[in-house]
């Protein structure tokens, strides 16, 4: 009952708009993402989110983009550099819940026991959406 619950919940969360994680998709070597994924409404405002957190299945891991301004943007691989982990992100923060090391909305290492920043992919802005370029992955 409790895996179906959380399940719940998770879909109400998305469905509301609050949940940043979304699904991009892959387009050649590049992962797409809508500019309006960023985007939140309040009624005659938009406000924009810092992040969203984007999946795709073909990728092992997922891709945090967190959005500086209206044209610059970090796409982070949520890959720990000391061993692996999956990192967690906290607003500015990327936390590794292995070990504790964290990183910056630009994928530089704070804290350790990491020794090497997050590897990151470059973002250009197309026709209302950010291409990801995933060449290396």
């Amino acid at each position: 009952m409790a895996c179906v619950g959380g399940g719940a919940v998770a879909v109400l969360l998305q469905s509301c708009g609050i949940s940043k994680t979304l699904t991009g998709t892959i387009n050649d070597s590049d992962l797409l993402v809508e500019l309006a994924d960023f985007e939140t409404k309040a009624g005659n405002e938009t406000h924009y989110k810092k992040y969203v957190i984007v999946n795709n299945d073909t990728l092992k891991f997922p891709i945090c983009v967190y959005r500086h301004d209206v044209q610059n943007y970090t796409a982070l691989w949520l890959q720990c550099t000391h061993q692996g982990a999956e990192l967690q992100v906290f607003g500015d923060k990327l936390l590794c819940p292995a070990h504790g090391s964290e990183f910056s909305n630009k994928g530089n290492i704070t804290s350790g026991p990491a020794d090497k920043n997050l590897r990151s992919f470059p973002v250009t802005v197309v026709n209302n959406q950010l291409k990801i370029s995933l060449k290396a992955v």
